[in-house]
């Protein structure tokens, strides 16, 4: 066998992989938001040749908000729906979403579920901060904690808007102050005055330590006695990804 052949043959067993990792980790996160989320894990055709995304990737999309967002391993967390209030049509045909993130996104279909990665939901997530301050909430009110108005915080950090990277954390408010937090350092939760709970930006560079661009809100709340999450977002973000 030729060196060239033995160099195509790993190139396609390492691609192929990654393309089960992508998809090991995409049911993981479907797995962390919880059966009664509403979400589909989808395989994602590629024709873009210079595209900055793979020939193929798994991805989930999801109901958060009366809006879809879109989750890949690469990527992270981004808005999906074009407009709000338009989810039955968008669910039915996730083409006009896509193209939108990638030209390139030409076709896709639903992954039945094999149900591989339903015991492996704590094991880390690739970028997947958005999902998994969704979680951390979910798990704290599983065990009786307190947690009022709580908000999921997205920050943003660069100069091009179409561009900004992102990370998102969750924050919540006590007795003792307001709660934050985030799913990079889960055990080292932080502490701010409840007045502080409007203020989005001064939050976020103060969890992040450093220059943010733009941060925003999405409120939610999520009951006790179902794992069914409602939220409140006011309008979809600009399009940037939350990596975790």
């Amino acid at each position: 066998m030729s060196h060239l052949s033995r160099l195509l043959i790993l190139l396609l067993i390492t691609t192929l992989l990654r393309a089960d990792d992508s998809l090991v980790q995409v049911r993981r996160a479907q797995a962390l938001l919880g059966p009664d989320v509403w979400s589909e894990v989808i395989q994602v055709e590629n024709s873009e040749r210079w595209s900055r995304y793979p020939r193929g990737i798994a991805a989930l999309v999801f109901e958060l908000g009366e809006l879809l967002w879109f989750y890949t391993p690469a990527d992270g967390t981004q808005s999906f729906s074009l407009h709000r209030g338009n989810l039955t049509a968008e669910k039915a045909d996730f083409g006009p979403l896509l193209r939108d993130i990638d030209p390139g996104f030409t076709g896709w279909k639903v992954v039945p579920d094999d149900g591989r990665a339903a015991g492996a939901t704590r094991a880390p997530l690739s970028n997947g901060c958005f999902i998994e301050s969704v979680a951390a909430l979910r798990e704290r009110l599983r065990a009786g904690g307190e947690a009022v108005h709580p908000q999921l915080l997205s920050y943003y950090v660069g100069t091009v808007v179409s561009r900004l990277r992102g990370h998102t954390v969750l924050t919540f408010e006590t007795r003792e102050g307001l709660r934050v937090i985030d799913p990079d350092r889960p055990e080292m939760p932080l502490q701010f005055s409840n007045s502080l709970a409007g203020d989005a930006l001064t939050i976020a560079r103060a969890v992040r330590g450093g220059s943010v661009a733009s941060a925003r809100w999405l409120p939610f709340t999520l009951p006790v006695a179902r794992t069914e999450l409602i939220a409140t977002a006011a309008a979809p973000p600009p399009k940037s990804d939350s990596r975790g």
